[in-house]
């Protein structure tokens, strides 16, 4: 029990608190707006630029850690899709909306600073490896998915809608985050060298990155309501804190994943949907209201679930 109020309960208690003034009206909208603003497009980037740049990329990037997590990831998708196709009959856009809300786990904002508080700095780097292939795979695969989705019957070509769903994932600021650290991981290892106040500054921004992350994400969250659906919510929930992690944690074991990289893996994987999750619908209009209901219940719920994986955890 000790670990649920240690490690879990101050992470969501900054959301709860950003929760609480959105709610009583003491940070408005467009200053919950303002503040996601700054943390997912300049804050949240260089805090992955800073951690991608810094990576052991010949250690980290390993199968037996990556294939356990996206392959949970996955089976989640192909069961949100199913359920949502053949069990709640809905819409073929809204059946790659829901896969998609149980594809996309809040590895970031939720996944690291409760890896961190439970195991310590040091057990992060499985953390940032999953992370620096989450959203560029995902996004590519979902968008993808959606645009072929989309254009059924549209008379566009294959090579149209995959650089279409190519040149959305490249906008983004966190993929863009991702992209430059890693070209200035592969230039350091060849010589270069930044001054040191460089790497001041962005270590100075990038220690903002989750604090105003985690606070304007109970501010968001304040603007879902829990509402109809509750079948597909419920599939959602389910796949995103017990199957992901659970497929996670059987292969890691199958594969003989190391302790480090097993709490990497399936802590990342038992995180609730990210609000990115809801963005998506959101672009496309598709299962707006369970997507939405989706991040802010399995958020809550997932107070218990990962203390649950906590425990199973060495």
């Amino acid at each position: 029990m000790s670990t649920l109020f240690t490690i879990i309960l101050p992470v969501f208690l900054i959301v709860g608190f950003g929760y609480l003034v959105a709610w009583r009206g003491w940070f408005g909208a467009s200053a919950v707006d303002g503040l996601m603003s700054f943390a997912q497009n300049f804050a949240v980037p260089t805090l992955l630029f800073v951690s991608m740049a810094r990576l052991d990329l010949g250690t980290e990037f390993r199968a037996q850690l990556l294939i356990p997590f996206y392959a949970g990831a996955f089976a989640a998708y192909g069961l949100g899709w199913a359920g949502a196709r053949y069990l709640f009959k809905r819409p073929p856009m809204d059946c790659v909306a829901i896969g998609f809300v149980c594809l996309f786990s809040n590895s970031l904002l939720l996944g690291v600073p409760i890896t961190e508080r439970a195991y310590g700095p040091d057990a992060l780097a499985g953390n940032w490896a999953i992370i620096a292939m989450h959203s560029p795979l995902l996004y590519t695969f979902g968008i993808t998915v959606m645009e072929f989705t989309r254009a059924r019957g549209s008379g566009l070509s294959v090579g149209r809608i995959s650089l279409r769903a190519l040149t959305g994932v490249l906008r983004t600021s966190l993929v863009i985050g991702i992209l430059s650290g890693l070209a200035v991981n592969l230039l350091t290892q060849a010589g270069l060298v930044l001054p040191q106040g460089f790497w001041d500054a962005a270590d100075m921004i990038a220690r903002a990155a989750l604090p105003a992350a985690l606070f304007g994400l109970g501010g968001v969250l304040y603007r879902y309501r829990p509402e109809g659906d509750m079948g597909a919510i419920a599939l959602c929930c389910g796949a995103s804190l017990i199957l992901h992690p659970a497929i996670a944690f059987g292969t890691g074991h199958l594969l003989g994943l190391d302790r480090d990289g097993m709490r990497s893996a399936v802590m990342t994987a038992s995180m609730a949907p990210g609000v990115n999750a809801y963005l998506f619908a959101n672009i496309y209009g598709a299962a707006r209201r369970v997507a939405a209901s989706s991040v802010l219940i399995a958020t809550a719920l997932s107070t218990l679930s990962i203390w649950m994986w906590i425990n199973l955890l060495p």
